[in-house]
C-alpha cells in the first residue's frame, strides 16, 4: 500500500470523529479514568472496513473489543495493522485538541508505514520505513538539543496508579537535569512532536502497543530513537514502557535514570 492512500483514508475516517462533545456518547471502560466514545469505535469499524477491502489477508491490533490478533499468525502478506481510533480519548471527550487517530502498517515484522492525524488541528505526521517523515507533506527532522536544553513528555501511567511514585521520581530527576516538562495527555502525538523536534525526551511507564505503533516509525524515520525502559528495541505488537528520545546520548542518560528508580522501587 502507498503512504499516500493510508493517509487519504485516515482523512476520510476522520469525518467520524464529531466536533462538538455533545455530539457523541462516553462509557466508562474501566472507571473514568479509561472511557471509550462512540466516536473510537465508529473511526476504529470504518478504518478496518477500508483497510480489509485493500488487503484482506492483513490482522487488526485494535484499542477497542471485537478485534483479535493471533501472535504467530501466518498470512499472505504477513501484516498486521495496529490501530488506536483517537488516541487521546479523555482530550477528545473534553474538548482538548491533541487527540489523533494513530494507524501502522507492520509488515513482515517492520513498522513499513504510520500515519497519526490530529483531526481538531489537521496536523497529519507520517512516515514510510526507509523514506523519511513528514508533517503534513513538509520533511521533519529531531531537534540536535542535548539534555540540559531538553524538554520532556511525560505521563503519570493513569491505568496504574500503583506506579506514580517511581513515575514521578524519575519525572523528578529528569526534570532537575533538563529544561523542563510537558504533558499533553496523548502518547502518539507527543511522539511526533518528539519526531518534528518540538520536544526532546519521552518517557512511559507501559503503554499499549496502538498507542506508539505508528509514531514509533514516524520517531525513527525523522533521526530519533526509541526504546523499552531498558533501552531495548520494542516490539509494537506487545505493550511495553517507552522511553524516546532525539539523539542517543539523550537516550542513554534517560535509560540511565529510569533504570536506577526501577531498580530502586
Amino acid at each position: 500500500m502507498e503512504l499516500q492512500t493510508l493517509i487519504d483514508i485516515v482523512k476520510e475516517v476522520s469525518g467520524l470523529v464529531a466536533k462538538s462533545t455533545s455530539d457523541f456518547e462516553i462509557i466508562e471502560k474501566d472507571g473514568v479514568a479509561n472511557i471509550v466514545t462512540s466516536s473510537d469505535i465508529a473511526v476504529q469499524e470504518a478504518l478496518i472496513s477500508r483497510l480489509s477491502a485493500l488487503m484482506p489477508e492483513s490482522q487488526f491490533l485494535c484499542e477497542e473489543e471485537d478485534v483479535v490478533y493471533q501472535e504467530g499468525k501466518s498470512t499472505e502478506t504477513s501484516a498486521v495493522w495496529i490501530i488506536d481510533p483517537i488516541d487521546g480519548t479523555a482530550n477528545y471527550a473534553r474538548g482538548i485538541r491533541e487527540c489523533a487517530i494513530s494507524v501502522g502498517l507492520q509488515l513482515n515484522g517492520l513498522m513499513e508505514l504510520g500515519v497519526v492525524y490530529l483531526p481538531r488541528t489537521d496536523e497529519c505526521f507520517s512516515a514510510q520505513r526507509g523514506k523519511g517523515a513528514w508533517l503534513n507533506e513538509k520533511p521533519i527532522h529531531v531537534s540536535s538539543r542535548n539534555f540540559a536544553n531538553s524538554i520532556m513528555c511525560t505521563a503519570m501511567c493513569v491505568y496504574h496508579k500503583e506506579n506514580a511514585k517511581v513515575c514521578s521520581d524519575i519525572i523528578l530527576e529528569t526534570y532537575m537535569q533538563s529544561n523542563d516538562v510537558r504533558r499533553f495527555g496523548a502518547a502518539a502525538p507527543e511522539l511526533c512532536y518528539l519526531a518534528n523536534g518540538n520536544i526532546e525526551l519521552y518517557f512511559e511507564y507501559c503503554l499499549s502497543p496502538w498507542d506508539y505503533a505508528a509514531s514509533l516509525l514516524i520517531l525513527s524515520e525523522a533521526g530519533g530513537y526509541i526504546s523499552n525502559l531498558q533501552g531495548k528495541p520494542l516490539d509494537p505488537t506487545k505493550p511495553s514502557g517507552v522511553l524516546a528520545a532525539n539523539t542517543k546520548e539523550n537516550l542513554a542518560r534517560l535509560v540511565e535514570i529510569v533504570s536506577h528508580h526501577i531498580k530502586a522501587s
